[in-house]
């Protein structure tokens, strides 16, 4: 949900403090700060690649009301396949149990973009009574 204007550095130094954080109570060294570095990347590479083609480049972040349904849940989506996978993938380590491993990924990624809709719809709601 940052602005597109951040910088690259910022959001890479903001995505591994993060991990990390999360990291600490998790007690899994370096795993969530590898996914949430990797997150950043993504979304770097996704808005470059969308905000380009579909003219996108005047509003200021990436929301539910600001860039409408489809472009919101294609961003969601996306980059939570790639971050659930990649988190998934070192978490089990193992190539024998892909079939779970990509259950799992798929199944939380409905979940958690389920959540950030739902999110985002509560706070598109708040905005339009104002």
């Amino acid at each position: 949900m940052l602005p597109f204007e951040t910088p690259n550095l910022l959001l890479f130094a903001l995505a591994f403090i993060l991990g990390l954080t999360i990291d600490a109570f998790y007690d899994t060294p370096g795993l969530h700060a590898t996914a949430c570095v990797l997150l950043a990347f993504v979304r770097i590479l996704f808005i470059s690649i969308t905000v380009q083609k579909e003219g996108f480049d005047n509003e200021p972040e990436p929301t539910l009301s600001l860039m409408g349904f489809r472009w919101f849940f294609t961003y969601a989506f996306v980059l939570t396949l790639f971050h659930h996978f990649f988190l998934f993938n070192l978490e089990v380590f193992r190539f024998s149990e892909i079939q779970y491993t990509l259950i799992r990924v798929v199944l939380s990624s409905i979940f958690t973009v389920f959540l950030m809709l739902i999110s985002g719809l509560l706070f598109l709601k708040s905005r339009e009574r104002k």
